[in-house]
Protein backbone atom coordinates (compact mmCIF):
# COMPACT_ATOMS: atom_id res chain seq x y z
CA UNK A 1 0.00 0.00 0.00
CA UNK A 2 1.26 3.63 -1.21
CA UNK A 3 1.15 6.20 1.45
CA UNK A 4 1.93 10.16 0.15
CA UNK A 5 2.37 13.07 1.92
CA UNK A 6 -0.39 15.42 1.06
CA UNK A 7 0.89 18.96 1.79
CA UNK A 8 -3.09 19.63 1.26
CA UNK A 9 -4.32 18.03 5.25
CA UNK A 10 -0.41 17.90 6.03
CA UNK A 11 -0.38 13.96 7.09
CA UNK A 12 0.52 11.07 4.91
CA UNK A 13 -2.23 9.32 2.87
CA UNK A 14 -2.96 5.71 1.46
CA UNK A 15 -2.92 6.78 -2.27
CA UNK A 16 -5.92 6.00 -4.33
CA UNK A 17 -6.39 7.07 -7.79
CA UNK A 18 -9.05 8.12 -9.51
CA UNK A 19 -8.83 5.32 -12.29
CA UNK A 20 -8.07 1.82 -10.88
CA UNK A 21 -4.16 0.74 -12.29
CA UNK A 22 -3.49 4.68 -13.75
CA UNK A 23 -2.17 7.98 -12.86
CA UNK A 24 -2.93 11.42 -13.65
CA UNK A 25 -0.04 13.50 -12.68
CA UNK A 26 0.69 17.17 -13.67
CA UNK A 27 4.48 19.03 -12.26
CA UNK A 28 5.25 22.22 -12.98
CA UNK A 29 8.05 22.95 -14.94
CA UNK A 30 10.36 25.61 -15.96
CA UNK A 31 9.67 28.90 -16.94
CA UNK A 32 11.82 28.54 -20.16
CA UNK A 33 14.63 32.06 -20.00
CA UNK A 34 17.73 30.48 -19.04
CA UNK A 35 19.40 26.94 -18.17
CA UNK A 36 17.86 25.75 -15.02
CA UNK A 37 20.45 25.00 -11.83
CA UNK A 38 20.46 22.01 -10.37
CA UNK A 39 17.37 23.02 -7.84
CA UNK A 40 15.23 22.99 -10.78
CA UNK A 41 17.23 19.74 -11.72
CA UNK A 42 16.15 18.72 -8.28
CA UNK A 43 12.62 19.05 -8.52
CA UNK A 44 12.67 16.73 -12.31
CA UNK A 45 14.40 14.24 -10.81
CA UNK A 46 12.35 13.62 -7.83
CA UNK A 47 9.26 13.64 -9.48
CA UNK A 48 11.08 11.21 -12.26
CA UNK A 49 11.99 8.94 -9.43
CA UNK A 50 8.25 9.22 -8.08
CA UNK A 51 6.99 8.46 -11.65
CA UNK A 52 9.47 5.47 -11.67
CA UNK A 53 8.27 4.01 -8.63
CA UNK A 54 4.76 3.97 -9.43
CA UNK A 55 5.32 2.60 -12.76
CA UNK A 56 7.60 -0.27 -11.04
CA UNK A 57 4.46 -0.74 -8.68
CA UNK A 58 2.27 -1.16 -11.93
CA UNK A 59 0.85 1.74 -12.45
CA UNK A 60 0.17 3.96 -15.84
CA UNK A 61 1.18 7.33 -15.41
CA UNK A 62 -0.11 10.17 -17.54
CA UNK A 63 3.09 12.60 -16.85
CA UNK A 64 2.24 15.77 -17.99
CA UNK A 65 4.69 19.02 -17.28
CA UNK A 66 4.58 22.30 -18.46
CA UNK A 67 7.03 25.05 -20.26
CA UNK A 68 6.23 28.31 -19.00
CA UNK A 69 6.67 30.08 -21.82
CA UNK A 70 4.97 33.70 -21.72
CA UNK A 71 6.53 35.41 -18.46
CA UNK A 72 8.44 38.91 -17.41
CA UNK A 73 11.63 37.28 -17.49
CA UNK A 74 11.31 35.78 -20.57
CA UNK A 75 10.35 39.14 -22.30
CA UNK A 76 13.42 40.65 -20.44
CA UNK A 77 15.32 37.99 -21.77
CA UNK A 78 14.49 38.76 -25.71
CA UNK A 79 14.79 42.06 -25.07
CA UNK A 80 18.41 42.28 -23.72
CA UNK A 81 19.23 39.55 -26.44
CA UNK A 82 17.58 41.15 -29.26
CA UNK A 83 15.62 38.12 -30.49
CA UNK A 84 11.65 37.37 -29.65
CA UNK A 85 10.17 35.51 -26.56
CA UNK A 86 9.58 32.69 -28.96
CA UNK A 87 12.97 32.57 -29.92
CA UNK A 88 14.02 32.67 -25.97
CA UNK A 89 11.66 30.01 -25.01
CA UNK A 90 12.69 27.69 -27.70
CA UNK A 91 16.23 27.68 -27.43
CA UNK A 92 15.78 27.19 -23.26
CA UNK A 93 13.55 24.37 -23.96
CA UNK A 94 16.35 22.77 -26.13
CA UNK A 95 18.47 23.09 -23.54
CA UNK A 96 16.14 21.67 -20.50
CA UNK A 97 15.44 18.84 -22.48
CA UNK A 98 19.19 18.16 -23.40
CA UNK A 99 20.24 18.57 -19.82
CA UNK A 100 17.46 16.74 -18.27
CA UNK A 101 18.07 13.73 -20.67
CA UNK A 102 21.72 14.07 -19.40
CA UNK A 103 20.29 13.51 -16.27
CA UNK A 104 18.42 10.33 -17.77
CA UNK A 105 14.97 12.12 -16.67
CA UNK A 106 11.96 9.99 -18.98
CA UNK A 107 10.69 12.84 -21.34
CA UNK A 108 6.64 13.48 -20.19
CA UNK A 109 3.75 12.50 -22.00
CA UNK A 110 3.87 15.69 -22.66
CA UNK A 111 4.83 18.73 -22.22
CA UNK A 112 2.11 21.63 -23.18
CA UNK A 113 3.69 25.54 -23.58
CA UNK A 114 1.31 28.52 -22.62
CA UNK A 115 1.62 29.89 -26.11
CA UNK A 116 -0.36 27.03 -27.77
CA UNK A 117 -2.74 27.46 -25.10
CA UNK A 118 -4.38 30.98 -25.45
CA UNK A 119 -7.24 30.30 -27.01
CA UNK A 120 -8.66 27.66 -23.86
CA UNK A 121 -6.96 30.61 -21.62
CA UNK A 122 -8.96 33.12 -22.44
CA UNK A 123 -11.86 31.14 -22.17
CA UNK A 124 -11.08 30.06 -19.15
CA UNK A 125 -11.05 33.34 -17.21
CA UNK A 126 -14.44 34.59 -19.00
CA UNK A 127 -15.76 31.14 -17.25
CA UNK A 128 -14.44 32.91 -14.07
CA UNK A 129 -15.71 36.80 -14.86
CA UNK A 130 -19.02 34.97 -15.99
CA UNK A 131 -19.52 33.45 -12.54
CA UNK A 132 -18.43 36.05 -10.19
CA UNK A 133 -15.05 35.35 -9.45
CA UNK A 134 -12.72 37.14 -11.74
CA UNK A 135 -13.52 41.26 -13.03
CA UNK A 136 -11.64 43.56 -15.47
CA UNK A 137 -9.75 46.45 -14.60
CA UNK A 138 -8.13 48.76 -16.87
CA UNK A 139 -7.38 45.73 -18.86
CA UNK A 140 -6.49 43.72 -16.51
CA UNK A 141 -8.93 40.78 -15.20
CA UNK A 142 -8.37 39.99 -11.48
CA UNK A 143 -9.33 36.79 -9.33
CA UNK A 144 -11.48 38.08 -6.30
CA UNK A 145 -9.77 35.80 -3.83
CA UNK A 146 -11.72 36.10 -0.95
CA UNK A 147 -14.87 35.21 -2.78
CA UNK A 148 -13.12 31.56 -2.42
CA UNK A 149 -13.89 30.56 0.95
CA UNK A 150 -11.05 28.11 1.12
CA UNK A 151 -8.58 30.44 0.01
CA UNK A 152 -5.39 29.69 2.15
CA UNK A 153 -6.51 25.74 2.46
CA UNK A 154 -3.15 24.69 0.70
CA UNK A 155 -0.62 27.01 2.88
CA UNK A 156 -2.59 26.37 5.89
CA UNK A 157 -2.58 30.80 6.16
CA UNK A 158 -5.61 32.62 6.95
CA UNK A 159 -7.16 35.50 5.23
CA UNK A 160 -6.10 37.76 7.90
CA UNK A 161 -2.05 36.60 7.53
CA UNK A 162 -2.19 36.60 3.67
CA UNK A 163 -3.98 40.28 3.56
CA UNK A 164 -1.27 42.05 5.23
CA UNK A 165 1.67 40.27 3.23
CA UNK A 166 -0.77 41.17 0.04
CA UNK A 167 -0.67 44.67 0.76
CA UNK A 168 3.37 44.80 1.31
CA UNK A 169 3.41 43.45 -1.82
CA UNK A 170 0.89 45.08 -4.03
CA UNK A 171 1.90 48.74 -5.41
CA UNK A 172 0.38 51.89 -5.44
CA UNK A 173 -0.83 51.77 -8.95
CA UNK A 174 -2.36 48.32 -8.48
CA UNK A 175 -4.21 49.07 -5.12
CA UNK A 176 -6.09 51.87 -7.14
CA UNK A 177 -7.11 48.90 -9.83
CA UNK A 178 -7.90 46.14 -7.40
CA UNK A 179 -10.29 45.66 -5.38
CA UNK A 180 -8.96 44.20 -2.87
CA UNK A 181 -5.24 43.81 -2.10
CA UNK A 182 -5.35 39.64 -2.20
CA UNK A 183 -7.08 39.53 -5.44
CA UNK A 184 -4.20 38.57 -8.20
CA UNK A 185 -4.26 38.90 -11.70
CA UNK A 186 -5.06 36.71 -14.19
CA UNK A 187 -4.69 38.66 -17.42
CA UNK A 188 -2.68 41.55 -17.56
CA UNK A 189 -2.95 44.51 -20.17
CA UNK A 190 -0.14 44.97 -22.98
CA UNK A 191 2.40 47.31 -22.05
CA UNK A 192 4.00 48.93 -25.20
CA UNK A 193 6.91 46.67 -27.00
CA UNK A 194 5.93 43.83 -25.15
CA UNK A 195 4.64 40.33 -26.47
CA UNK A 196 0.62 40.17 -26.27
CA UNK A 197 -3.20 38.52 -27.51
CA UNK A 198 -6.09 39.95 -28.27
CA UNK A 199 -8.54 38.81 -25.78
CA UNK A 200 -12.58 40.22 -25.06
CA UNK A 201 -10.43 43.18 -22.30
CA UNK A 202 -8.51 44.23 -24.69
CA UNK A 203 -4.52 43.30 -25.89
CA UNK A 204 -2.65 41.58 -23.02
CA UNK A 205 -1.10 38.05 -21.91
CA UNK A 206 -2.15 36.32 -19.00
CA UNK A 207 -0.99 36.09 -15.59
CA UNK A 208 1.53 33.06 -13.99
CA UNK A 209 -0.86 31.05 -12.22
CA UNK A 210 -3.87 30.74 -14.61
CA UNK A 211 -1.38 29.06 -17.13
CA UNK A 212 -1.09 26.00 -14.93
CA UNK A 213 -4.47 25.53 -14.00
CA UNK A 214 -5.28 25.40 -18.15
CA UNK A 215 -2.80 23.13 -19.03
CA UNK A 216 -3.62 20.98 -16.22
CA UNK A 217 -7.24 20.49 -16.12
CA UNK A 218 -7.27 20.32 -20.49
CA UNK A 219 -4.68 17.33 -20.46
CA UNK A 220 -5.61 15.37 -17.36
CA UNK A 221 -9.47 16.97 -16.61
CA UNK A 222 -11.36 18.73 -13.93
CA UNK A 223 -9.87 16.35 -10.99
CA UNK A 224 -5.98 14.78 -10.96
CA UNK A 225 -4.39 12.51 -8.97
CA UNK A 226 -1.30 13.72 -7.99
CA UNK A 227 -0.24 17.69 -8.54
CA UNK A 228 3.32 18.42 -7.91
CA UNK A 229 6.45 20.92 -7.94
CA UNK A 230 9.13 22.79 -5.85
CA UNK A 231 8.30 24.02 -2.12
CA UNK A 232 8.52 27.52 -3.13
CA UNK A 233 5.72 26.73 -5.30
CA UNK A 234 2.89 26.01 -2.66
CA UNK A 235 2.39 29.65 -2.08
CA UNK A 236 0.98 31.61 -4.05
CA UNK A 237 1.16 29.54 -7.18
CA UNK A 238 -0.24 26.38 -6.12
CA UNK A 239 -2.55 27.94 -3.54
CA UNK A 240 -3.77 30.13 -6.26
CA UNK A 241 -4.14 27.13 -9.23
CA UNK A 242 -6.87 25.53 -6.71
CA UNK A 243 -8.52 28.90 -6.35
CA UNK A 244 -9.35 29.12 -10.01
CA UNK A 245 -9.48 25.53 -10.94
CA UNK A 246 -12.22 25.08 -8.05
CA UNK A 247 -14.54 27.92 -8.79
CA UNK A 248 -14.34 27.16 -12.13
CA UNK A 249 -15.19 23.33 -11.88
CA UNK A 250 -16.87 23.02 -8.53
CA UNK A 251 -14.65 19.82 -8.07
CA UNK A 252 -11.17 19.28 -6.26
CA UNK A 253 -8.41 20.28 -8.53
CA UNK A 254 -5.72 17.75 -6.94
CA UNK A 255 -6.24 14.76 -4.66
CA UNK A 256 -2.87 14.91 -3.82
CA UNK A 257 -0.28 17.83 -3.32
CA UNK A 258 3.68 16.74 -3.28
CA UNK A 259 6.38 19.02 -2.47
CA UNK A 260 9.85 18.83 -3.21
CA UNK A 261 12.57 20.23 -0.87
CA UNK A 262 15.06 22.92 -1.83
CA UNK A 263 19.05 22.52 -2.95
CA UNK A 264 20.48 24.19 -0.08
CA UNK A 265 24.24 25.91 -0.61
CA UNK A 266 26.86 27.15 1.69
CA UNK A 267 27.53 26.85 5.44
CA UNK A 268 24.34 28.63 6.25
CA UNK A 269 22.62 26.59 3.75
CA UNK A 270 21.31 28.94 1.63
CA UNK A 271 18.55 27.96 -1.09
CA UNK A 272 20.04 27.72 -4.34
CA UNK A 273 18.12 30.29 -6.35
CA UNK A 274 18.30 32.45 -9.79
CA UNK A 275 16.71 35.58 -7.54
CA UNK A 276 19.72 35.34 -5.06
CA UNK A 277 22.38 34.35 -7.74
CA UNK A 278 24.18 31.34 -5.67
CA UNK A 279 22.91 29.03 -8.27
CA UNK A 280 25.33 26.19 -10.68
CA UNK A 281 23.19 25.01 -13.97
CA UNK A 282 22.98 21.79 -14.96
CA UNK A 283 24.31 22.54 -17.96
CA UNK A 284 27.45 23.61 -16.73
CA UNK A 285 27.80 20.62 -13.69
CA UNK A 286 27.02 18.15 -16.49
CA UNK A 287 30.52 19.43 -17.83
CA UNK A 288 32.92 17.98 -15.13
CA UNK A 289 30.59 15.80 -13.17
CA UNK A 290 29.15 12.37 -14.38
CA UNK A 291 25.51 13.06 -14.87
CA UNK A 292 24.86 9.54 -13.31
CA UNK A 293 26.61 10.65 -10.38
CA UNK A 294 24.73 14.37 -10.26
CA UNK A 295 21.12 11.88 -10.61
CA UNK A 296 22.70 9.87 -8.08
CA UNK A 297 22.97 12.20 -5.39
CA UNK A 298 19.73 14.09 -6.23
CA UNK A 299 17.63 10.97 -6.64
CA UNK A 300 18.84 9.24 -3.50
CA UNK A 301 17.26 11.73 -0.87
CA UNK A 302 13.55 11.62 0.40
CA UNK A 303 12.29 14.18 -1.90
CA UNK A 304 10.72 16.60 1.02
CA UNK A 305 13.91 16.53 2.35
CA UNK A 306 16.63 19.67 1.28
CA UNK A 307 19.49 18.47 0.07
CA UNK A 308 22.87 20.14 0.83
CA UNK A 309 25.21 20.46 -1.85
CA UNK A 310 28.68 20.83 -1.77
CA UNK A 311 31.81 19.31 -3.28
CA UNK A 312 32.04 16.61 -0.26
CA UNK A 313 28.52 15.69 -0.77
CA UNK A 314 29.30 15.21 -4.28
CA UNK A 315 32.42 13.60 -3.33
CA UNK A 316 30.18 11.03 -1.41
CA UNK A 317 27.99 10.70 -3.90
CA UNK A 318 30.54 9.91 -6.16
CA UNK A 319 32.28 6.90 -4.07
CA UNK A 320 28.84 5.26 -3.51
CA UNK A 321 27.87 5.03 -6.77
CA UNK A 322 31.24 3.43 -7.66
CA UNK A 323 30.51 0.98 -5.25
CA UNK A 324 27.38 -0.12 -6.79
CA UNK A 325 29.13 -0.42 -10.18
CA UNK A 326 31.64 -2.74 -9.06
CA UNK A 327 29.01 -4.72 -7.43
CA UNK A 328 27.21 -5.03 -10.12
CA UNK A 329 30.60 -5.68 -12.46
CA UNK A 330 31.73 -8.32 -9.68
CA UNK A 331 28.64 -10.32 -10.33
CA UNK A 332 28.38 -9.73 -14.02
CA UNK A 333 31.96 -11.19 -14.21
CA UNK A 334 30.61 -14.83 -12.93
CA UNK A 335 28.03 -14.70 -15.54
CA UNK A 336 30.95 -16.66 -17.60
CA UNK A 337 31.76 -19.58 -15.40
CA UNK A 338 28.16 -19.95 -13.79
CA UNK A 339 26.36 -23.16 -14.02
CA UNK A 340 23.23 -24.17 -14.71
CA UNK A 341 22.46 -25.21 -11.01
CA UNK A 342 24.43 -24.80 -8.22
CA UNK A 343 23.73 -25.49 -4.43
CA UNK A 344 21.90 -23.74 -2.74
CA UNK A 345 19.51 -21.66 -5.51
CA UNK A 346 16.17 -21.88 -3.53
CA UNK A 347 17.67 -20.20 -0.70
CA UNK A 348 19.56 -17.45 -2.63
CA UNK A 349 16.42 -16.63 -4.75
CA UNK A 350 14.31 -16.40 -1.68
CA UNK A 351 17.24 -14.17 -0.17
CA UNK A 352 16.67 -11.95 -2.62
CA UNK A 353 13.00 -12.22 -2.98
CA UNK A 354 13.18 -10.52 0.93
CA UNK A 355 14.94 -7.58 -0.16
CA UNK A 356 12.73 -7.27 -3.21
CA UNK A 357 9.90 -6.67 -0.19
CA UNK A 358 11.73 -4.64 1.75
CA UNK A 359 12.56 -2.42 -0.74
CA UNK A 360 8.81 -1.59 -1.74
CA UNK A 361 7.80 -1.12 1.89
CA UNK A 362 10.41 1.45 2.36
CA UNK A 363 9.35 3.29 -1.13
CA UNK A 364 5.59 2.58 -0.34
CA UNK A 365 6.41 4.99 3.03
CA UNK A 366 6.17 8.47 0.81
CA UNK A 367 8.48 7.56 -2.08
CA UNK A 368 11.46 7.14 1.12
CA UNK A 369 14.37 6.92 -1.46
CA UNK A 370 16.87 7.26 1.36
CA UNK A 371 15.32 4.31 2.71
CA UNK A 372 15.30 2.07 -0.85
CA UNK A 373 18.50 3.01 -1.53
CA UNK A 374 19.50 1.22 1.88
CA UNK A 375 18.03 -1.64 0.65
CA UNK A 376 19.74 -1.83 -2.45
CA UNK A 377 23.17 -1.39 -0.79
CA UNK A 378 22.09 -4.12 1.15
CA UNK A 379 21.57 -5.85 -2.43
CA UNK A 380 24.94 -4.95 -3.70
CA UNK A 381 26.74 -6.08 -0.90
CA UNK A 382 25.17 -9.45 -1.29
CA UNK A 383 25.91 -9.77 -4.53
CA UNK A 384 29.69 -9.03 -3.91
CA UNK A 385 29.38 -12.37 -1.14
CA UNK A 386 27.56 -13.98 -4.19
CA UNK A 387 30.58 -13.45 -6.69
CA UNK A 388 32.79 -14.70 -4.19
CA UNK A 389 31.47 -18.48 -3.75
CA UNK A 390 33.17 -20.88 -5.64
CA UNK A 391 30.40 -22.38 -7.32
CA UNK A 392 27.34 -19.85 -8.60
CA UNK A 393 24.04 -20.62 -10.64
CA UNK A 394 23.15 -18.99 -13.79
CA UNK A 395 19.33 -18.61 -12.78
CA UNK A 396 20.60 -16.70 -9.21
CA UNK A 397 23.17 -14.09 -11.29
CA UNK A 398 20.21 -13.64 -13.69
CA UNK A 399 17.75 -13.03 -11.06
CA UNK A 400 19.93 -10.69 -8.98
CA UNK A 401 21.19 -8.68 -11.60
CA UNK A 402 17.69 -8.12 -13.05
CA UNK A 403 16.49 -6.90 -9.49
CA UNK A 404 19.54 -4.66 -9.15
CA UNK A 405 18.92 -3.22 -12.28
CA UNK A 406 15.10 -2.53 -11.56
CA UNK A 407 15.87 -1.15 -7.90
CA UNK A 408 18.26 1.40 -9.58
CA UNK A 409 16.52 2.14 -12.84
CA UNK A 410 13.96 3.65 -10.09
CA UNK A 411 16.28 6.08 -9.10
CA UNK A 412 17.65 6.51 -12.97
CA UNK A 413 20.57 4.61 -12.75
CA UNK A 414 21.60 2.45 -15.68
CA UNK A 415 24.73 0.44 -15.43
CA UNK A 416 25.67 -1.71 -18.81
CA UNK A 417 27.94 -4.30 -19.25
CA UNK A 418 29.15 -2.89 -22.79
CA UNK A 419 32.39 -1.50 -21.66
CA UNK A 420 33.14 -4.97 -20.57
CA UNK A 421 33.46 -6.18 -24.02
CA UNK A 422 36.84 -4.38 -25.15
CA UNK A 423 38.56 -6.73 -27.10
CA UNK A 424 42.18 -4.92 -26.58
CA UNK A 425 41.73 -4.89 -23.40
CA UNK A 426 40.75 -8.80 -23.00
CA UNK A 427 43.76 -9.38 -25.19
CA UNK A 428 46.19 -7.54 -22.92
CA UNK A 429 44.92 -9.28 -20.12
CA UNK A 430 45.80 -12.81 -21.77
CA UNK A 431 48.77 -11.67 -22.42
CA UNK A 432 49.71 -10.80 -18.89
CA UNK A 433 48.13 -13.75 -17.39
CA UNK A 434 50.71 -15.80 -19.95
CA UNK A 435 53.44 -13.23 -18.91
CA UNK A 436 52.53 -14.36 -15.41
CA UNK A 437 52.77 -18.02 -16.00
CA UNK A 438 55.98 -17.60 -17.77
CA UNK A 439 57.45 -15.64 -14.76
CA UNK A 440 58.38 -12.42 -17.20
CA UNK A 441 57.12 -10.46 -14.41
CA UNK A 442 58.64 -7.24 -15.77
CA UNK A 443 55.90 -7.44 -18.65
CA UNK A 444 53.44 -8.41 -16.62
CA UNK A 445 53.99 -5.45 -14.83
CA UNK A 446 53.89 -3.08 -17.78
CA UNK A 447 50.56 -4.00 -19.08
CA UNK A 448 49.54 -3.68 -15.64
CA UNK A 449 50.76 -0.23 -15.67
CA UNK A 450 49.94 0.13 -19.35
CA UNK A 451 46.44 -0.23 -18.74
CA UNK A 452 46.61 1.53 -15.22
CA UNK A 453 47.66 4.89 -17.37
CA UNK A 454 43.60 4.54 -19.16
CA UNK A 455 42.05 4.06 -16.23
CA UNK A 456 41.88 0.42 -15.74
CA UNK A 457 41.61 -1.31 -12.86
CA UNK A 458 42.64 -5.21 -12.79
CA UNK A 459 41.77 -7.32 -9.90
CA UNK A 460 43.21 -11.28 -9.42
CA UNK A 461 40.75 -13.18 -8.10
CA UNK A 462 39.92 -16.60 -7.44
CA UNK A 463 38.28 -16.96 -10.84
CA UNK A 464 40.76 -15.34 -12.79
CA UNK A 465 41.39 -11.39 -13.40
CA UNK A 466 38.75 -8.75 -14.06
CA UNK A 467 39.01 -5.72 -14.70
CA UNK A 468 36.78 -2.33 -14.45
CA UNK A 469 37.13 1.30 -15.24
CA UNK A 470 38.57 3.68 -12.63
CA UNK A 471 36.70 7.11 -11.29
Amino acid sequence: MIKIYNTLTRKKEEFVPLEEGKVRMYVCGPTVYNYIHIGNGRSAIAFDTIRRYLEYRGYEVNYVSNFTDVDDKIIRAAQELGVTASEVADRFIQAFKEDTEALNVKPATQNPRVMDHLPDIVQFIQALVENGYAYESQGDVYYRTRKFKDYGKLSHQSIDELEVGASQRTGEEQQRQKEDPLDFALWKAAKEGEISWESPWGPGRPGWHIECSVMATKHLGETIDIHGGGQDLEFPHHENEIAQSEAKTGKPFANYWMHNGYVTIGEDDEKMSKSLGNFITVHEMIREVDPQVLRFFMATTQYRRPIRYSEVTLKEAAANYQKLKIAFDNLSFRQADAAVTAGNESEMLAELAVLEARFIEEMDDDMNAANGITVVYELAKWMNQYSEQTAVSEKVIARALTLYKQLLEIFGIVFSTDELLDDDIDQLIVERNQARKDRNFARSDEIRDLLKDQGIILEDTAQGTRWRRGE
